[in-house]
């Protein structure tokens, strides 16, 4: 009864009862615009055509919430942002410029986010104009809307121009509202968009799975797949809060009388410190080559055709670049050189080790360790279920990606919610007598 109370307190405070029902509104028209079909093409055709496909093409269709199948104005779904994301994220290792409007705070970051804006809508017309190359495609295309009829009426450039003007709007749009999210709502944006994306096709998958048992149920298969998705939600819940703390100790000085410092502190490091960045890098990386294939690039023709098909191949693939960007993002937002300083500036020190060079190689060196382990368990939880649910023939796309976002995302909104409430005197979701969200477990 203590987390229902918990529950309840929510509607107690005026500020967390708007910033909820923003991000509900933010939802519900992203989800309305998932139907608006793009002009000029048959969505009946298309979701044929995306039924009948897996792999990428399926994990594309997931990410934007049925929004490809439906080819919808939001076909493109956040992902052109993320990319865009991936593509600073890339410049700030190499440009000294983009590092320096890193460290200038608030008004570096309102630059880089600008930069990023522009990035996306570049990126849009780009995938946009593939997108619109491969729905004239399969209009003569046996394996794809060919045999079931054409998905472009009337090709040509007018439909192209008329396609990129459209997805690249409603990218832009839903760029906006996830920023707008952040900002008037609670948790983040864009990953909560990313959220109603997997969520909206619980009840798709079940049906799927229902008409291709015509009605028999396999009660040992069903039972294995949910003991396989509890299994992950307690994994995920398990890495995402568990931490490695390196203790840290505050040299004593006295300013008069009075003496300060002397306290003893820890300085938290996350297992998993990309968090479920990864995994939406690796995608969104998968989903380049067929957009370049459209354009008639060499060799990516045949290389988007085999990681479309969802075998070893994608998976393998996808393993790699997750660990990669396991690595790579952890590199990039934690530096051990800065927090270093840091600890030096407050005449902070961990025991045993000398202020300066040896505490940042001692931190980097920690944070290597705990880091194969986080890129281990991201890469398992996101293959893992996947690899399962094709061995069983289970046609629901609510993988081990799906998972870990979902998981991810509920727990960063409901710390966030109940930040909101014990700021206010309130108790938390939890109640006064259990563990909070909010604390952290050490690995």
């Amino acid at each position: 009864m203590a987390i229902f109370a918990g529950f309840s307190n929510i509607t107690k405070v005026p500020e967390l009862r708007r910033r909820i029902a923003f991000s509900l509104g933010v939802l519900a028209i992203y989800r309305i615009g998932v139907f608006i079909t793009t002009p000029g093409v048959d969505r009946t055709v298309m979701r044929r055509v995306v039924s009948g496909q897996g792999g990428l093409l399926g994990l594309f269709n997931l990410f934007s919430g049925g929004a490809l199948s439906n080819l919808s104005i939001f076909a493109l779904g956040i992902m052109p942002y993320i990319s865009a994301s991936i593509i600073m994220q890339l410049l700030g290792m190499v440009s000294k410029q983009v590092e320096e409007m890193r460290k200038e705070g608030e008004a570096g970051r309102r630059k880089l986010e600008q930069f990023t804006r522009y990035g996306t809508i570049g990126l849009s017309c780009f995938q946009s104009f593939g997108v619109a190359m491969y729905l004239e495609g399969l209009n003569n295309t046996d394996m794809g809307g060919g045999r079931f009829g054409d998905v472009v009426s009337d090709a040509g450039w007018g439909f192209r121009l008329t396609t990129m003007i459209t997805l690249t709007s409603g990218t832009a749009f839903l760029m906006w509202m996830g920023e707008q999210a952040t900002e008037r709502g609670i948790g983040n944006g864009i990953s909560l968009l990313i959220l109603a994306s997997i969520l909206s096709g619980i009840p798709g998958g079940i049906g799927s799975y229902w008409a291709a048992q015509a009605g028999e149920i396999q009660p040992l298969n069903l039972a294995l797949i949910l003991s396989i998705i509890l299994v992950c939600v307690a994994t995920v819940v398990f890495f995402e809060r568990a931490q490695r703390r390196i203790p840290i100790q505050y040299a004593r000085r006295q300013v008069g009388r009075r003496v300060y410092g002397g306290q003893q502190a820890h300085l938290p490091l996350k297992v998993n410190m990309a968090s479920m960045i990864p995994p939406i890098f690796a995608s969104s990386l998968l989903m380049f080559p067929a957009t370049l294939a459209n354009f008639n690039v060499p060799g990516m023709s045949g290389f988007s055709a085999v990681l479309n098909r969802g075998d070893w191949v994608f998976q393998t693939c996808f393993a790699a670049l997750i660990i990669f960007f396991c690595f790579f993002y952890t590199a990039v937002t934690f530096q051990p050189v800065d927090v270093a300083d840091n600890l030096k500036k407050q005449q902070a020190n961990i025991p045993g080790i000398r202020p300066g060079r040896q505490t940042a190689e001692y931190i980097d060196r920690v944070l290597t360790r705990i880091t194969v382990g986080g890129a281990i368990y991201v890469a398992a939880i996101c293959v893992v279920p996947s690899v399962v649910a094709q061995a069983l023939r289970f046609p629901f796309q609510f993988g081990g990606t799906s998972l870990m976002i979902v998981v991810g995302v509920a727990l960063e909104t409901a710390n966030q919610i109940e930040a909101h409430l014990i700021t206010r005197s309130y108790e938390g979701l939890t109640g006064p007598r259990t563990t909070r969200l909010s604390g952290r477990r050490p690995a």
